[in-house]
Order: C-alpha cells, then sequence, then structure tokens
C-alpha cells in the first residue's frame, strides 16, 4: 500500500492581476508627469479666467501682451512694427496657428493691432490663453 504525503506537492504560479495593476499605475503616473511638463514659450502673465478646452497646435508661436503694451515673441522682445517681419520666417508648413497670451490688464488696442500684424504675417489660426478654473 502506497501512502500519500500529507502535503500535495504544487507548482508555482506567477499572478499576472497584480502586475496589470502596476502597469496600468506606472503609465498613469507617466501620462500625468508628460502633462505637466507642457509649457506656452511666453512670459509670465496674469491670464484672464475661463472655460476652454485645451488645445495643442502643431507648430505654436506664443503671441505675449504684457500690461505695460510689451510685445513678445516666444521671448523675444518685437515692437508693432517689426511684429509682421519677425513672425513670418517662424510660421513652417501649412499650419500657422499663434498661442495669444495678453495680460487681462493689457490695453485691447494693442492686443488687437498685435494680432492684426500677425494675421498679416500670415496667422492663420488664433489660441487665446486662459487659465482654467475649476
Amino acid at each position: 500500500m502506497k501512502l500519500r504525503k500529507s502535503r500535495q506537492h504544487r507548482r508555482g504560479r506567477i499572478e499576472i492581476i497584480p502586475m496589470i495593476d502596476v502597469m496600468f499605475f506606472l503609465l498613469v503616473t507617466f501620462m500625468l508627469a508628460s502633462l505637466s511638463m507642457q509649457n506656452l514659450h511666453s512670459l509670465a502673465v496674469n491670464l484672464p479666467q475661463g472655460h476652454a478646452a485645451t488645445m495643442q497646435p502643431k507648430t505654436p508661436v506664443t503671441l505675449t501682451i504684457t500690461q505695460d503694451s510689451h510685445i513678445f515673441l516666444d521671448k523675444t522682445p518685437v515692437t508693432l512694427e517689426t511684429l509682421a517681419a519677425t513672425l513670418k520666417p517662424m510660421f513652417k508648413g501649412l499650419e500657422s496657428s499663434v498661442i495669444l497670451a495678453a495680460d487681462s490688464a493689457a490695453p485691447h488696442g494693442i492686443t488687437v493691432q498685435a494680432m492684426i500684424q500677425a494675421r498679416d504675417a500670415g496667422a492663420q489660426h488664433f489660441l487665446i490663453a486662459v487659465k482654467h478654473v475649476k
């Protein structure tokens, strides 16, 4: 008569569900980290508040207008007279979008004149930067 061992030898198993949980957590962490690394190529201004969907153009050119009417193209200071000449070589390809980051205290006349100059340089789309309100 053959006696059975009191303990049966079982093969080890690799549980995949905890590994899926860890991989999902890492994916979400890296996605959130990459989203927080995006920045506008502009100076810090006091943006107006509003609700808007986040948009990302293919080749962003940022037009910044400060509250004391200084104008910048991707942190490069320009004037209204030199804006079109400076902006025209920055457009590459068919998509010519401009992100407008104007301070909420900036004069509207300067903002409109800067947009007209950008349109003369070939800007087809304007994206207006706002602070997200929760």
